[in-house]
């Protein structure tokens, strides 16, 4: 087989931004790189090869946001060395599903990192910008809390502000009511629930806004390990509901990030 492309070393990230795409643009328009050798840099391989994997580090141009890393299953080496690789290109970081002892590897290669123990997340963000309001994540119990602030972490990585509404469910229907102005100022919703899985529903007879419904694990025996919940969300009776995997607070937290941005950048077009 012929030779791959030569691998040219890479710009060092600028810690203002963390942008490496937007480093070379500003170099460029700054008169210290020039076109030709700004191309070269671009013609660099949009994912990286390492022993470990192969990080993507041109996933932000295509969806607007970084690779993230899932740290459940991989050596606290593996996690360490395709963290560092993100990190050098790219402002923001997410790791979800990891230990403490993890973090504190990362952190002493990337010690800018920061971790939410409930949502057992490493977080990186070296962009200051404002934050979109419209998120809201409710949660049923305060045990389906970790599976919602994997959602919330997810979403303000995101350029979100994300209001926290937990413990309100069905068993204790007045302390949703109670919360009833408040979700209908949101945008969107990631309504997480165990047990029977029954909230979703009840919310979305009661808003009339677009909603994710999280399944989590948590419940007794015939909740099957979040099964039943799974089921019942699917099988919502309310419009306007749509259903993530079980325990998936990251995919909620993306897809009503997504659903916030577009709403948002169409009422102020």
């Amino acid at each position: 087989m012929p030779p791959g492309p030569a691998r040219r070393s890479r710009p060092a990230a600028n810690p203002a931004t963390g942008d490496w795409l937007l480093q070379i643009l500003e170099r460029v328009k700054a008169g210290e790189l020039s076109p030709d050798r700004a191309i070269e840099e671009l013609s660099i391989l949009p994912y990286e090869e390492l022993a470990c994997g192969k990080p993507d580090h041109h996933r932000s141009l295509r969806l607007g946001f970084p690779e993230v890393v899932l740290g459940q299953g991989k050596t606290e080496e593996q996690v360490v060395a395709i963290a560092e690789r993100l990190a050098e290109r790219s402002g923001r970081l997410l790791i979800t599903r990891v230990s403490q002892e993890v973090f504190e590897a990362v952190k002493a290669r990337i010690p800018d990192v920061t971790y939410n123990s409930l949502a057992r997340s490493i977080l990186l963000n070296r962009r200051k910008s404002t934050q979109r309001r419209g998120i809201a994540v409710v949660t049923g119990g305060t045990a389906d809390i970790p599976v919602g602030e994997e959602a919330a972490v997810t979403a303000e990585l995101m350029g979100n502000k994300v209001e926290r509404i937990y413990d309100v469910g069905v068993a204790g229907i007045h302390r949703l009511l109670d919360k009833l102005p408040r979700l209908r100022k949101a945008r969107v919703l990631i309504v997480v629930a165990g047990m029977e899985g029954a909230l979703p529903s009840v919310v979305g007879g009661l808003v009339s806004i677009p909603i994710i419904a999280v399944p989590t694990s948590v419940g007794y025996g015939a909740s099957f390990d979040g099964l039943s919940p799974l089921l019942t969300m699917l099988n919502s009776c309310a419009p306007g509901v749509a259903v993530v995997n079980i325990d998936n607070g990251f995919g909620a937290g993306y897809i009503a990030g997504l659903i916030n941005r577009e709403s948002k950048d169409r009422s102020e077009g």
